[in-house]
């Protein structure tokens, strides 16, 4: 392969998405492999096609636009579905103080992510509740939008929370905008009872999965119950930015993860049939540093961060939260003395190469004319590996 590399290049050079699928067949989450076939076909004839032709009579040019497949794996897809949810959140959010707050765990906890995949719809909604109960005690509701989080840098595991909340927010009679302030010693007593109460919680439902890691620790005198002891007296990470007024960094910074794939293919350095190497911030030198993974490793690290099918990585609370939203939201504007933000999102796909690529992809390459539409093939997702979990 030449440069740039690109996931879907990597996984199709040698067979290697089809050599990774047979051996680890009875591993892989149906999720993946329908994920990984979209992504195969991503604009590839089969999947379909748009065609165009010049408008002007004595032009005889045509241009065919093939279908893309939308998934969050796909970073050309997700480039696109990045900059509408960005859109689309810097006009729904009103234009007040909000605060950054990453919530961390012990690194201990990530593997039980995987062993026991319904742990992590519950992790938001704790984040959340932190902010909200301290909101409560004032009378308040904030507004709150939160990014799970399931990777590091060096696609490794490492189940986190990002949660942006107002520092201020619409009192429970609707009368008023008050302040708020979020004491961070609070958050992170509240964050890590939450955490392990869940965990305490899971651990008496049948089916429930202690990781080989955790299970070698433990004996007749030392349980789990002990475990999770042990991790509540232990120093867990929360990290509070300063309050700021610009929202669309915020969000503009959640965009980078909650639509893209787990590894941006500008990060991708060389590929050699073998191995792929590509580089990443270390957090703890502060350094950037190349790291180099077998075909097999590269390919088990990058899809293990594909979520199921309908998981909601961005989730809403306070009055941003899908059901107090659209009474609440305009309460708040009147409050704050705006006005909604007017303007039509750029969801086309001709309108957004227009803004941030600077042409008209449905323009002449000739002439310069508009180009027509004059058919649609609607094709299907290739299915270039479908094997039954079960075979």
């Amino acid at each position: 392969m030449k440069k740039g590399y690109t996931i879907k290049g990597i996984l199709l050079s040698n067979n290697n998405w089809v050599r990774f699928a047979i051996k680890h067949r009875h591993r892989i989450r149906s999720s993946i492999f329908s994920t990984i076939n979209r992504l195969l076909s991503c604009r590839e004839n089969t999947r379909g096609y748009h065609q165009y032709s010049c408008s002007n009579p004595g032009c005889t040019f045509t241009k065919k636009i093939t279908h893309t497949c939308k998934t969050k794996a796909c970073s050309s897809c997700g480039r696109k579905a990045t900059e509408i949810w960005i859109e689309k959140t810097n006009k729904t959010l009103p234009n007040t103080a909000w605060q950054h707050i990453t919530f961390t765990m012990p690194s201990v906890l990530w593997d039980f992510f995987w062993c026991n995949r319904f742990l992590i719809n519950y992790i938001a909604m704790i984040a959340a509740n932190c902010v909200k109960s301290i909101a409560d005690k004032k009378g308040v509701i904030p507004g709150i939008f939160i990014a799970i989080h399931t990777f590091g840098r060096a696609l490794n595991r490492n189940v986190h929370i990002h949660l942006s909340t107002t520092v201020d927010g619409v009192s429970k009679d609707l009368t008023k905008f008050q302040k708020l302030y979020f004491d961070h010693q609070a958050l992170k007593n509240m964050w890590k009872y939450g955490i392990i109460d869940l965990f305490r919680k899971a651990a008496k439902a049948e089916g429930f999965v202690i990781t080989p890691e955790v299970n070698r620790l433990l004996n007749n005198t030392y349980t789990f119950k002990h475990f999770l002891d042990d991790l509540s007296k232990q120093k867990w990470v929360v990290h509070c930015n300063k309050s700021s007024d610009n929202h669309e960094k915020i969000v503009g910074y959640l965009g980078r993860y909650v639509k893209r794939p787990a590894i941006a293919e500008s990060k991708l350095r060389h590929y050699d049939g073998h191995s792929v190497v590509f580089r990443h911030l270390n957090h703890k030198t502060k350094k950037y540093c190349n790291l180099t993974l077998s075909i097999e490793e590269f390919i088990g690290s990058f899809i293990q961060h594909i979520p199921d099918e309908g998981f909601r990585m961005i989730r809403y609370y306070g009055f941003l939260a899908n059901r107090l939203s659209g009474k609440l939201l305009d309460v708040v504007y009147k409050l704050l003395g705006q006005t909604k933000k007017a303007g039509e999102l750029l969801t086309h796909f001709a309108d957004m190469i227009k803004k941030y690529f600077g042409y008209d992809p449905l323009s002449c390459s000739v002439c310069k004319y508009p180009l027509l539409l004059r058919f649609i093939y609607f094709g299907r997702a290739t299915c270039f590996f479908n094997f039954s979990r079960n075979s």
